[in-house]
C-alpha cells in the first residue's frame, strides 16, 4: 500500500503527524490488518477551509505514487483539536469524485 494523507490544516500548530505515522507504522486503526508493506508517500494539509483545493492534493500525491489516500483523523474525528471539519463529507466527495473509485479512500488514520 502506498498511502497519501491529507490532514487538516489547522491542527498543523497543534500535531506533527506523529499518530498518524505510528498507526502506519504499527499497523493499527485503519491500518490493521494491511499484511502488505505500508510506505508513507506524501503528507499535506487540505489547503484550508472549505477544502477546495484537495482535488489537487490527491491529483498529486497519486501523481507521485499513492494507491490510496487517507484523510487524518483530524478532519473527521476532530482530534486534537476536538473539532470535527464541517467540510470533511464535501472533501470525502471531491475525493471520491477525483479519483473515480480507482483509489482506495480511508477516512481517518488512527
Amino acid at each position: 500500500m502506498k498511502v497519501g494523507i491529507i490532514r487538516c490544516m489547522q491542527t498543523e500548530d497543534y500535531c506533527p503527524g506523529t499518530t498518524d505515522f505510528k498507526a502506519i507504522r504499527e499497523k493499527t486503526g485503519v491500518f490493521e490488518g494491511v499484511e502488505e508493506e505500508i510506505e508513507l508517500i506524501g503528507f499535506i494539509n487540505c489547503g484550508g477551509c472549505p477544502g477546495k483545493k484537495v482535488s489537487l492534493r490527491i491529483r498529486e500525491l497519486i501523481r507521485r505514487g499513492a494507491d490510496t489516500i487517507a484523510f487524518a483523523s483530524c478532519i473527521q474525528k476532530g482530534t486534537p483539536i476536538g473539532y470535527p471539519c464541517p467540510f470533511a463529507k464535501r472533501m470525502r466527495d471531491l475525493a471520491e469524485k477525483e479519483t473515480k473509485g480507482e483509489i482506495q479512500i480511508l477516512d481517518h488514520t488512527h
